[in-house]
């Protein structure tokens, strides 16, 4: 007994060590920036500690699905469009998901294999177009190895399967009817033993080395646009549902840098797909406040002409401009950020993802030309 009390008392000191550890880093790390992002980091800091925590205890015979990813606990690229339940599970066990779309305009549930925090590969996958949705937007699917004797829907679980992420993708998250979503076993469950002194101090030791390496990654994630801003690439990393993403997604990714009163305009002719939508990051990888300000915009708010999209990327709204009131651009609140992240998301495209055409100018200069 003595010896497994150690234990879980050297990891709650590994745990300490991370976080102290991951604060330092961040001391150095956010060193030349202002004010405003230094406590930005640590917020981000203390939103994926809180993230984690909340996914800590994880009981795979009868599991839950967690809402995942709210504001409070943003971790690594969240997406306030949007809506996230996570489960942990057994690939030999079955269980039944139940729940309602809400107003989604589309669903999918997807099983991933995962080998580490940030490493993972979709393994099995269901979509709205393939549930049995009735009048009132409800959907029940047995998840197992072997199909229901019943013929209903069914989520495949492959071996190694040991995740399920349910997510809703709204048009309007702020205003849309959200749905919901649950996880129950359909086979006969023990009581476990009351903990596993070795099990939980494992865990916790590995939280622990999670939080320090926060802010490596940060900054690892950010290298590429600091050294190119103002530009936007294909994130080719993000393709097939790498890293817990949607397999059929296609991602662009780029950043802004920019002084007091400038913009960056981003134009380009927009892919036939399923849904699509642009949002903005902090240097930490979290969305920014969508809560409150214009940070993402999706393809049903968008305005397009001739086939095209402009959006701008400033510290407030253009508006019509000063050009003689043309139309400026869908406008994209960068909270006064000099630097930050901007991401497009294309789900189901039929077509090549083109880039955007980008410019950086003043802000008083839109407006006018179309």
């Amino acid at each position: 007994m003595g010896s497994e009390t150690s234990k879980a008392a050297q990891a709650w000191s590994a745990l300490v060590d991370g976080l102290k550890a991951a604060g330092e880093q961040l001391a150095v790390d956010t060193a030349d920036l202002d004010p405003i992002e230094q406590a930005d980091a640590f917020r981000a800091l203390l939103r994926g500690l809180n993230n984690q925590l909340g996914r800590f205890e994880v009981d795979r015979e009868r599991p839950e699905l967690l809402p995942f990813n709210g504001w409070r606990q943003k971790m690594f690229m969240d997406n306030p469009d949007f809506l996230y339940w996570v489960a942990d599970i057994r690939d030999d066990r079955r269980y039944r998901i139940s729940g309602s779309v809400g107003d989604a305009a589309y669903t999918s549930i997807t099983a991933y294999s995962a080998s580490g925090a940030l490493t993972a590969e979709a393994t099995g996958r269901t979509d709205s177009d393939r549930l049995g949705i009735d009048s009132e937007g409800n959907f029940a699917l047995t998840v197992s190895r072997e199909p229901p004797a019943d013929g209903g829907d069914w989520l495949e679980l492959p071996e190694g399967a040991s995740v399920v992420w349910v997510r809703h993708f709204h048009d309007d998250a702020a205003n849309d009817r959200i749905g919901w979503c649950r996880i129950e076993p359909l086979d006969a469950v023990a009581a476990p033993a009351p903990i596993e002194p070795g099990r939980f101090a494992h865990r916790l030791e590995r939280l622990g080395q999670g939080i320090g390496m926060f802010p490596s990654i940060f900054a690892a994630s950010v290298a590429d646009d600091l050294a190119h801003p103002n530009e936007v690439r294909h994130w080719s990393e993000m393709a097939g549902g790498s890293a817990f993403t949607e397999p059929n997604i296609s991602y662009l990714r780029g950043a802004w840098e920019l002084e007091q009163g400038e913009a960056l305009v981003l134009e380009g002719d927009l892919v036939a797909c399923r849904y699509w939508s642009v949002l903005l990051y902090s240097r930490h990888l979290n969305s920014l406040d969508h809560r409150n300000r214009r940070v993402s915009l999706t393809g049903a708010r968008a305005r397009i002409v001739d086939g095209r999209y402009r959006i701008v990327l400033a510290a407030s709204d253009p508006g019509d401009g000063d050009g003689g009131g043309g139309w400026a651009g869908d406008w994209l609140d960068t909270e006064g950020r000099r630097f930050g992240l901007v991401v497009f998301r294309f789900l189901q495209t039929r077509g090549e993802v083109a880039l955007p055409a980008v410019r950086r100018c003043r802000l008083d200069e839109l407006g006018g030309d179309r």
